[in-house]
């Protein structure tokens, strides 16, 4: 399959080149696309073949349910079976944007996008190229993150290329995503709210819209054996190609840790990679180090995440170490995206 190219600005949408990715996607075909979290892989959400290709081209197994992204509130109604008054509230306050609920689904959404669930997870993104794409669809696409399985999510289109060129229909190029950490999934179908996933939008902002609100706690199992209601609940997910290590405890402990281990590898001929903050980058001695930003700026340290875990394999990094992000907001999910990129590998110190 011959891949097409083409870049939008978002800010000046070409709708001649919306108007061929909608009809990509009708007939059944994927495109990859830009949103405000990561690069999504869409295909029609109401159509299981469509569902199907896109389990086929990310290589991702398909009891690992897919999101449907819509524009609208009335969309919603057609593919669940009942809106609980808690989705409105959140609606009302955080769509668009980076929030996936998670409702009983209608007999509209076929079991190969649900991945065998009786639930359907929805979405409603803000970004514009995204929403154009969408509508020019038909309303209904499911799209998990633009990347081969298991492989840290695309904040920009060269790795959503490097992954899937050849392997889809179309991929829109829209510059550097904004967040850089998938949405935030929360659960409506049970007793208390419940989120699946952590994200940009947190604990606290969901309680101050609902009151009580769950966490799952097999986000941070490794060994959970229970079906994933949402996206990347069972799975490893973000992995570099390399091995990483999470390292938490005092900082000066964990730089001089890191900085011990790093000169032992080196004396075995390892290529070695550290993520850090801009207040620790230049104290470490490794062959390739990082800064994922001030620790004082969650949102920043988000952004770069994944694009720093790829450009670890652009330069071949075969041990890698990370300093620990746990913090109050979006720190959460800045964890949980470490965690399962290092398969729950930690080291306290």
């Amino acid at each position: 399959m011959k891949t097409e190219i083409v870049k939008i600005d978002e800010e000046q949408i070409d709708q001649e080149a919306i108007a061929r990715a909608g009809e990509i996607l009708k007939r059944g075909g994927l495109v990859a696309f830009p949103t405000e979290t990561v690069y999504g892989l869409g295909g029609d959400a109401l159509n299981e073949n469509s569902s199907r290709l896109i389990y086929a081209a990310k290589g991702r197994p398909s009891d690992n349910p897919l999101i449907v992204h819509i524009t609208n509130m009335e969309a919603l109604k057609k593919i669940v079976t009942e809106i609980p008054p808690a989705a409105r509230k959140l609606a009302e306050r955080y769509w668009p944007g980076p929030l996936t609920m998670i409702f009983h689904k209608s007999s509209a959404v076929p079991l190969a996008t649900t991945g065998g669930l009786d639930t359907v997870a929805v979405r409603m993104p803000s970004h514009k190229t995204a929403r154009a794409m969408i509508d020019a669809a038909g309303g209904y696409i499911a799209a998990p993150s633009a990347n081969r399985s298991g492989r840290p999510s695309p904040t920009v289109a060269r790795y959503v290329i490097e992954d899937l060129d050849g392997l889809v229909d179309m991929i829109i190029d829209g510059g550097e995503v904004n967040i850089g950490l998938e949405s935030t999934i929360i659960d409506l179908t049970g007793e208390v709210p419940t989120i699946l996933r952590p994200g940009y939008v947190t604990q606290d902002m969901l309680t101050e819209t609902l009151g009580l609100v769950d966490v799952d706690r097999t986000i941070l199992d490794a060994n959970s054996r229970q079906a994933p209601k949402a996206p990347g609940m069972k799975y490893r997910h973000y992995a570099p190609k390399g091995n990483l290590s999470i390292v938490e405890g005092e900082p000066e402990r964990v730089v001089s840790y890191i900085n011990e281990r790093i000169s032992a590898l080196q004396k075995e001929g390892r290529k070695t990679g550290v993520i850090a903050t801009d207040e620790t980058v230049a104290r470490y001695h490794g062959d390739d180090i990082k800064s994922v930003g001030s620790r004082r700026d969650e949102e920043v340290i988000a952004r770069h995440l994944f694009r720093i875990l790829r450009e670890f394999d652009d330069d071949n990094v075969e041990v890698m170490f990370t300093e620990s992000f746990e913090t109050a907001g979006i720190g959460q999910a800045i964890m949980n995206r470490l965690l399962k990129a290092a398969g729950h590998q930690v080291i306290q110190v």
